[in-house]
């Protein structure tokens, strides 16, 4: 299904494809503001600039627009976290450094508006659309662990970290990294300073290469 409709993309014209784009990011921002039920296809419409029929065009109806919105969402967040996360391909001399910025960045992404509203409705809508726990999950912390274990094999492969169960090692660390956030942010309706997340981050780091670093 992700094959066909990348495939689509690239065979649809540039303006369809903008014009996607542009009720993705509107369609989004008002599911965002005023959650599914409240949220009105014609301001969704018209805050991506087209006409309302144009959205039933691409999406037959509301539902089918929602669920579309939070797997591209989804997506973005994913591609943004796993962009973070090449850095650990080449760590310099300093792991812990590499370390420590990537963890903040991921920080930085967790509680970002984006990943915080996507968060917020996929759990508000769980019992509605099931479903889309996999689908955002999948996209998120499944793929994002996936690449972590991949980046924590190379360095283990490398000498820099000792033996281990890298897909452990990954879930561990991206706990040590996201698990206190719940609580700080209070499940994200509270804005966590920079200096808070330097802080999560440097300690998830520290926690981590004291179990997991070479001897």
């Amino acid at each position: 299904m992700a094959s066909a409709a990348a495939t689509a993309a690239r065979t649809a014209p540039r303006g369809r494809i903008d014009k996607r784009q542009a009720i993705f990011d509107a369609a989004f921002d008002v599911f965002a503001e005023h959650g599914y039920v409240q949220a009105l296809v014609q301001e969704i419409a018209e805050r991506a600039g087209v006409a309302k029929p144009t959205v039933y065009n691409h999406f037959t109806d509301k539902e089918t627009l929602f669920r579309a919105t939070l797997t591209a969402a989804a997506h973005a967040v994913m591609d943004g976290n796993i962009a973070v996360l090449d850095r650990m391909r080449t760590p310099g001399d300093d792991l812990r450094v590499t370390l420590d910025d990537v963890a903040y960045q991921l920080v930085r992404s967790c509680c970002d508006r984006r990943s915080r509203s996507l968060r917020w409705l996929t759990y508000a809508k769980v019992a509605r659309f099931p479903d889309l726990i996999t689908v955002v999950q999948g996209c998120t912390s499944v793929r994002i662990a996936e690449a972590m274990a991949d980046r924590l094999a190379r360095l283990t492969l490398s000498g820099r970290l000792r033996p281990c169960d890298p897909a452990l090692a990954a879930e561990q660390l991206l706990a040590l990294i996201t698990g206190p956030l719940e609580t700080r942010s209070r499940l994200g309706t509270r804005k966590v300073t920079m200096a808070e997340m330097r802080a999560l981050a440097e300690a998830a780091v520290d926690t981590f290469l004291r179990a997991y670093a070479a001897d």
